[in-house]
């Protein structure tokens, strides 16, 4: 059971597909592998993330937009995630994968502030992130959402992680049909 997530139902948090199984979902890491991608990345996971990976290591959520204040280049009042990485370097959309987290800020210019655990439907031009700058490597970060389209402009979103997951809503609550 979850420490972080309560009343929050993670059975039907993540939706099950072959795309989804195949480029983000992986069995959930050892303690040994989660200090190495700790010590690759050199930030310690918020414990939230940890917990919260337990339902799944990685994937694709049902709710995948989260409202902001400000606009971005996805929407005027929102973001959207295509998926979260897993924590590993087995598959190439895992923290420490081909196309995960340092990738990104050394192939890809993204500022150097923490962990980019979620990909956006963008391609790369736009990532969410766990934001160490105000709370050092080790404490909890906020998740904000990183522009790469308007150089690379950073868009709190939620004091902690457990904030924004319990935050995601379904896109179609942003249009009108």
């Amino acid at each position: 059971m979850s420490k972080f997530f309560i009343d929050f139902d993670l059975n039907s948090f993540w939706e099950d597909g072959d795309y989804s199984r195949k480029n983000y979902v992986d069995v959930f890491p050892s303690d040994e592998l989660i200090k190495e991608v700790e010590s690759e990345l050199g930030y310690k996971l918020p414990i939230a993330y940890l917990d919260f990976m337990k339902s799944q290591n990685g994937g694709i959520p049902n709710n995948n937009s989260f409202p902001c204040k400000e606009e971005t280049s996805w929407a005027p009042d929102h973001v959207a995630i295509s998926g979260f990485l897993n924590i590993g370097n087995r598959k190439s959309n895992s923290l420490c994968g081909q196309f995960g987290s340092q990738f990104m800020v050394k192939e890809w210019g993204y500022p150097d502030i923490g962990i980019y655990f979620a990909k956006c439907p963008s391609a790369g031009h736009d990532m969410i992130a766990l934001d160490y700058r105000k709370c050092g490597r080790d404490g909890i970060p906020q998740v904000v959402h990183v522009d790469q389209d308007c150089d690379y402009k950073i868009t709190f979103l939620a004091e902690n992680f457990e904030t924004f997951v319990m935050g995601l809503v379904n896109w179609r609550n942003f249009y009108i049909e």
